[in-house]
C-alpha cells in the first residue's frame, strides 16, 4: 500500500478539508477571466521582479477566561458562601447568570524589504464579550477589559463569532496602517486570511491556508492537484455575497499529498482584470520565497515565516494568560 501523510500537524486538522471540499458551492464561479476554462493549464513562475517591500498583516486571539456574568444578588437556598449554589446558575439556589468570555486580541504589521523585515506596527486589546444586560467592563490589577456586546443569545459560539468580529476590525485597522502609514508604491499587501471587508486597498491579496469548499469543476480540480512549486492555476472569479478574483498557487514543499502546499490568493473583484493578473503573477514571485519548512513550523509551507514571526510576537504582547487569569480571579472575589 503506498500513502502520503498531510504535512500539516494533526493538532491544526489538515489544510483539505476532504469532506467539505468535494461539496458544490453556493457561489457563481467565472472561470474565463483570464483564459477560457476549456484552455486552463498551470500557469509558470515568470521571470519579473519583485516589489520593494512586502507588507503582511495578521492577527491572534486568545480567551484568558470563561466568565458568568451575574443578574443579582443570590437567591434563597444558597450555599451561603457566597458561589453559585446548589442549583445551577438560574436556579432556585444560585444566582441567575449569563455566559461571557474575557479575551486578548490583537493585530500587527511586517514589512520585509531586501534580507530584511521589521515588526512596524501591533495593537493589542482585550474585552468582555456578554449578551448581559447588566454588564460593565471588567479592570483587574494587571489589565482592562472593556464590555464588548455580543448577542442576544449569548451562546459560546456567538461569543466566540463577536470576538471574531473585533478581531477583524483590529486586523482592518493595520492593513489600512500598512497601505497608508508604511507602504510605497510598488508593494504588496498580503492579508492572512479571506479579503472580505479589504477590497479597496491597492496591491492587497488575501492568502486563505484552509480549503474548505470546492469552487473549480472536476477536471480543474484535479488540475490543481498537479501544480510545480511556484505554479499556480489561471484566475477565475467568484461571486457570493461579494465579488471577488481567486487562483491556487503551489508553495514549494516535499512532493507528497495532492494538495500539500497550494494556498488560494484572492484579490478585490472591483479591481481591474490586468492589475489581477499583475498581483497573481507578484504571488507567483514573492509567496514561495516566504515559504516555512515543515522541521520549523506544523503548518509548512502555508504558514509564512513572517506571518509565523508575526504571531508569535502578538502572542507574547498578549501577556502571560496565567498572571492575567490570576488577576481576573481576583477581580471576581471582590466584585
Amino acid at each position: 500500500m503506498r500513502f502520503d501523510v498531510d504535512p500539516w500537524d494533526p493538532g491544526y486538522g489538515t489544510a483539505l478539508d476532504p469532506d467539505l471540499v468535494l461539496a458544490e458551492t453556493a457561489a457563481s464561479v467565472n472561470l474565463d477571466v483570464e483564459v477560457p476554462a476549456a484552455r486552463w493549464s498551470a500557469v509558470v513562475r515568470p521571470q519579473v521582479p519583485a516589489p520593494s517591500t512586502v507588507l503582511f498583516v495578521d492577527g491572534v486571539r486568545r480567551i484568558d477566561a470563561h466568565v458568568w456574568v451575574r443578574d443579582g444578588e443570590a437567591r434563597g437556598g444558597g450555599n451561603g458562601g457566597g458561589g453559585y449554589g446548589g442549583g445551577g446558575y438560574g436556579g432556585g439556589g444560585g444566582f441567575g447568570a449569563t455566559e461571557g468570555i474575557c479575551a486578548s486580541y490583537a493585530a500587527g504589521v511586517v514589512a520585509s524589504a531586501g534580507q530584511t523585515a521589521r515588526l512596524s506596527a501591533t495593537e493589542v486589546r482585550r474585552g468582555l464579550f456578554t449578551s448581559a444586560g447588566n454588564a460593565t467592563g471588567v479592570t483587574t490589577r494587571t489589565a482592562q477589559y472593556p464590555l464588548r456586546a455580543a448577542a442576544p443569545d449569548g451562546a459560546s459560539d456567538v461569543l466566540s463569532l463577536a470576538l471574531q468580529g473585533q478581531l477583524a476590525a483590529v486586523e482592518d485597522t493595520a492593513a489600512r496602517h500598512a497601505r497608508v502609514v508604511i507602504g510605497e508604491s510598488d508593494d504588496l499587501l498580503v492579508v492572512d486570511g479571506p479579503l472580505h471587508g479589504r477590497g479597496d486597498l491597492p496591491r492587497t491579496v488575501g492568502l486563505v491556508k484552509t480549503h474548505r469548499a470546492t469552487y473549480l469543476p472536476g477536471p480543474l480540480h484535479t488540475l490543481v492537484a498537479s501544480l510545480r512549486a511556484a505554479e499556480r492555476t489561471p484566475v477565475f472569479l467568484i461571486g457570493t455575497s461579494w465579488q471577488r478574483y481567486s487562483w491556487y498557487l503551489r508553495l514549494p514543499c516535499p512532493v507528497g499529498a495532492p494538495w500539500a502546499g497550494v494556498v488560494r490568493c484572492e484579490a478585490s473583484g472591483e479591481t481591474a482584470v490586468e492589475a489581477v493578473l499583475g498581483l497573481a503573477t507578484r504571488t507567483q514571485v514573492v509567496l514561495p520565497r516566504f515559504a516555512s519548512c515543515e522541521y520549523k513550523d506544523a503548518r509548512a509551507p502555508q504558514n509564512l515565516y513572517p506571518i509565523a514571526g508575526l504571531e508569535r510576537e502578538l502572542r507574547r504582547r498578549l501577556g502571560d494568560q496565567a498572571l492575567l487569569y490570576r488577576g481576573l480571579r481576583a477581580a471576581s472575589v471582590a466584585s
